[in-house]
């Protein structure tokens, strides 16, 4: 019998790769991986926030970070809904326009255009942290440093997708090597390290209500499977939605299990507050495993932080271009200039791509390069989308007479809200907000100039579609 020909330009066995890339486990891994790589790299500061803000108090550090992720698991819970009503992307945005009108999706879309400019800015001073713990006497370029990671990152989204593979590889490398920091730690020598308190500022009950909206950074990109199953055009609708699932509730077992292991050792070790040229984890990893390990666990945290930062720099000039495509599977009409939706032979949004890098780079000067001071303006900006999200959902399960489902997401709702109250009562995290708006509202006249056109609601699902 003769062989069928095989197409020209394929190399033999190629089909066979192709059919193993796109098996349904192998898919979820590579999908599921590289979209937790935005809240597993959080650990690398949101741990340490939250001891800042109880003044160095170790003893309150575990119920601190015990209630960050019971309220992860409660917005997760809430996502689970919104994935099942969206299985074709679109997040917070769609669930806002579609439950108020159109215009009301500006506001998550405004939230998540600031979002993604500070992922870049905390994840890219937070690697240059990671480098510096490492090697101190880097600190006095810790701008510089900062601002070479950003721009080298921009320049490698510049020729396109990355892929999901190396993210996925990334956050399980930095998995596998936080895993062996622990193991290592429970035997090493415990004695005080960096700034130890033993009272907080309040009263211990109110001192842990009030220190972990700060640490609610380690929440930002946990909504991310909610848009990002709009990648998966592979899948059908049921697909998406177990795909978003299952993504949702790993992430929360993956983040939510390296956490506590990480707050309990530090806790046990007694690593405080570290000084302006290290960071706890690194402190906690030097401890556990000086020499090779330390060093490996040191670059997989900059790797895996820059990797978040990518992702943002993929998905933020994408939204641009959503918003300025002038005829899309609607055949609504774009309201941002054409030039927004400008690529270059691969695929790249370049002006978007630009507009972000200074955008970034600006933030990460005016935050001297120092990722702790960008944590309360981080959450800030995730929590509005998050709010939108659950306030539509609400709004639906009224709708649709399903009591359970409303107080989920009422409960949700308030708690959300109480975190975004508390962390803008702190004054400076109002800048987030004001951007936000400021945003939402400009391109709120510019879809009316435009003459209302129908589809913005879908335009992060569009931004996530290849």
């Amino acid at each position: 019998m003769t062989k069928p020909a095989r197409p020209r330009g394929t190399a033999p066995g190629l089909g066979g790769v192709r059919r193993a890339l796109h098996a349904r486990p192998v898919l979820l891994a590579a999908f599921a991986f590289a979209v937790m790589a935005d809240p597993v790299s959080s650990v690398a500061y949101a741990i340490e926030a939250a001891l800042r803000a109880l003044g160095g108090d170790l003893d309150l550090l575990p119920a601190t970070m015990t209630l960050v992720i019971g309220l992860i698991a409660l917005v997760i819970l809430n996502y689970h809904q919104l994935v099942s009503r969206y299985p074709k992307g679109g997040g917070a945005a769609a669930a806002a326009g579609e439950a108020f009108g159109e215009a009301w999706a500006f506001i998550p879309i405004g939230a998540l255009i600031v979002d993604f400019v500070l992922t870049i800015a905390i994840s890219s001073a937070a690697g240059a942290s990671a480098i510096i713990a490492y090697l101190p006497a880097a600190a006095p370029w810790r701008i510089l440093l900062a601002l070479g990671l950003t721009t080298a990152v921009a320049g490698l989204t510049w020729f396109g997708h990355l892929g999901r593979a190396v993210f996925a590889v990334m956050t399980l490398a930095f998995i596998t090597l936080t895993v062996a920091v622990l193991a290592a730690g429970i035997g090493a020598p415990v004695h005080v390290s960096g700034t130890v308190t033993h009272h907080a500022s309040h009263g211990g009950p109110l001192a842990v209500a009030l220190a972990f909206p700060v640490a609610m950074a380690l929440a930002t990109g946990v909504e991310a499977p909610s848009s990002a199953i709009a990648q998966l055009g592979q899948l059908d609708d049921t697909g998406r939605r177990r795909f978003g699932r299952i993504t949702l509730w790993l992430t929360l077992l993956i983040v939510g299990s390296i956490t506590l292991a990480l707050t309990a050792e530090a806790a046990h070790l007694r690593i405080g507050i570290p000084a302006s040229d290290s960071t706890l984890i690194a402190d906690l990893a030097h401890r556990a495993a000086p020499g090779t390990l330390y060093a490996l666990f040191q670059l997989a945290t900059a790797l895996l932080l820059l990797s978040a930062a990518s992702s943002s720099f993929q998905a933020g000039p994408g939204l641009l271009k959503a918003l300025a495509r002038h005829s899309g599977p609607g055949g609504h009409t774009g309201i941002l200039p054409r030039l927004w939706g400008t690529t270059n032979r691969h695929h790249t949004p370049y002006w978007g791509v630009l507009l972000f890098l200074a955008a970034s780079g600006a933030t990460i000067c005016a935050a001297g390069g120092q990722d702790q001071r960008l944590v309360l303006f981080y959450a800030v900006s995730v929590f509005m989308s998050f709010l939108a999200g659950l306030i539509a959902m609400a709004r639906f399960s009224a709708d649709e007479g399903s009591p359970f489902r409303l107080a989920v997401n009422v409960t949700g709702a308030v708690a959300v809200a109480f975190v975004l109250l508390v962390n803008l009562a702190r004054g400076e995290p109002i800048a987030s907000l004001a951007a936000a708006l400021l945003i939402a509202a400009g391109l709120y006249g510019l879809w009316a100039r435009a003459g209302r056109p129908r589809g913005v609601r879908e335009a992060s699902a569009e931004a996530e579609n290849p």
